[in-house]
């Protein structure tokens, strides 16, 4: 059926009273205590039920809303056709990541934010929920067309060198040697997929489904080389040494930040990073039956932070056997940076959320363990640098709170190895590479970056729109050979 067609069986004004199609999800006490995915994916008929909402606009906003520009009508036009295989491989075009990205991309933020439909009703959860169906196609794909297609392209006997396995360099390398280039991935852990692996918990996003898209990019011919640290094991003059014409550093923001307050060194202090590596890449949830990796599994647990992450950690610790979990942010829920669905999810868990609190203290006993956290609450003041109100403290309002380990899940800074060894390398004051903002060249020629080593800690689709940018670049650079050297950066302001 054609575009006109479809528009023919259904006018728009009929769509628009369609109601939202549901994720069948675990129900909240269950899924607390395992690990397995929450949300369970449409199935077919719902995947076109929801695909006829979409009332293929004349100019797609949606499509601009995405980092990545996913052609979102065509692969929805063709869902609701029941035609998946022919829309995975329309999304597949620009997204070599699409199971990963319709579970944990924030479409709320971006392609759905401008969709038409929640536009016309003036409400969110009325938009077509594009990253459900992405999610679909993708898993659909996967099951019923599990094989790779070989690359039909010709070769260019150019040689990149992608540093990091997460989201910007899976997706530059996939970019890459669709155009002729030999790729190697460079991954410090013995796994590949970076944050995807050991960051996102298997209850958000099956490792299976990373290991798959991982296979995919390796069946196309990238090379992965697993437990290579640049800027340790070797450094970035070692590879053009080594015969590589470019460089691509997607090394990530892994260095964990502290509230460099008293107790952060006590026995039962985790960083998010680590509590969540050691439960995610490390399988700590089966110590000791099927694990070799330890983690403390207290009663009462503390997280601070409002993001994604400290709401990742949060429901890991209910499922570790947590009786209580609790979140701690300094500020209100409508300033929480965490994705809507996570806190939502969190909730119906029994993850308890302690708005406009602050731990300034972390108690311990006299064996060096934790005892609890002695904390303020907070009311809100002006806007900051970040546009969100500052949150001040009460004076004479400090409380404490029993609790026998503490996840500090408050930022990450971009990881110092590869600027610290290699000086030719410019970085801001934040220790993040500077790059053009146009192509992702660093100042060293030769090398880009992109991902949050550049950006900070930030979500999976706009790193993977900082890989395609700078495989596009190095294309480019690889065909006319000629490198501009990156202008002067803007000073930027600091936040919080």
């Amino acid at each position: 059926m054609s575009r006109e067609a479809r528009k023919a069986k259904m006018k728009n004004k009929e769509r628009l009273k369609l109601p939202p199609v549901p994720m069948p999800e675990q129900a909240p006490f269950e899924r607390s205590r395992n690990i397995r995915e929450v949300p369970q994916g449409y199935s077919p008929e719902q995947a076109m039920e929801e695909a006829e909402r979409c009332l293929m606009c004349k100019k797609p906003v949606c499509i601009k809303g995405c980092p990545v520009e996913v052609d979102i009508p065509t692969f929805i036009d063709l869902v609701s056709e029941g035609k998946f295989h022919e829309a995975a491989q329309v999304v597949k075009q620009t997204n070599v990541l699409p199971a990963v990205c319709g579970r944990v991309c924030p479409q709320e933020d971006q392609c759905q934010l401008v969709c038409t439909v929640m536009k016309s009703h003036k409400d969110l959860d009325k938009s077509v929920k594009i990253g459900h169906l992405e999610r679909f196609v993708a898993d659909w794909d996967m099951e019923n067309h599990p094989e790779v297609e070989p690359l039909d392209v010709k070769k260019t006997g150019k040689r990149v060198a992608i540093v990091g396995s997460g989201p910007a360099g899976l997706t530059a390398a996939g970019d890459l040697i669709r155009m002729g280039h030999e790729v190697t991935i460079f991954e410090a852990l013995h796994r590949a997929g970076g944050v995807l692996i050991y960051g996102i918990p298997e209850f958000r996003l099956p490792k299976a489904i990373v290991d798959r898209e991982v296979d995919n990019l390796r069946k196309l011919g990238v090379e992965v080389v697993f437990n290579v640290a640049i800027g340790q094991s070797k450094s970035i003059p070692d590879l053009f040494e080594e015969g590589f014409d470019a460089v691509f550093v997607a090394t990530g923001a892994g260095l964990p930040m502290f509230k460099r307050i008293a107790g952060e060194n006590l026995m039962g202090v985790y960083s998010a990073n680590e509590y969540l590596t050691r439960a995610n890449l490390m399988d700590a949830y089966n110590f000791p039956k099927k694990s070799d990796t330890p983690i403390i599994r207290g009663r009462n647990v503390a997280v601070f932070g409002g993001g994604n992450v400290a709401m990742d950690a949060a429901r890991t610790a209910l499922r570790l056997g947590a009786e209580h979990s609790i979140v701690f942010y300094r500020r209100s829920e409508k300033e929480m940076p965490a994705r809507i669905e996570e806190i939502e999810h969190a909730k119906e868990e029994g993850v308890e959320m302690r708005m406009l609190q602050d731990a300034i203290e972390i108690l311990g006993d006299e064996r060096g363990w934790v005892s609890g956290i002695k904390c303020l609450k907070m009311e809100l003041g002006e806007p900051d640098a970040s546009g969100r109100r500052r949150p001040v403290p009460m004076e004479g309002s400090d409380f404490t709170v029993p609790v026998d380990v503490v996840v500090v899940s408050i930022g990450n800074a971009s990881n110092p190895l590869i600027p610290r060894t290699t000086p030719q390398i410019e970085t801001n004051k934040w220790g993040n590479i500077v790059v053009d903002e146009r192509t992702g060249k660093s100042s060293m020629p030769g090398v880009w970056a992109g991902g949050d080593i550049v950006l900070g800690a930030a979500t999976v689709i706009l790193a993977m729109g900082e890989g395609r940018r700078a495989a596009n670049s190095i294309h480019k650079y690889f065909g006319d050979g000629v490198w501009e050297d990156p202008p002067e950066p803007e000073p930027e302001e600091e936040t919080d």
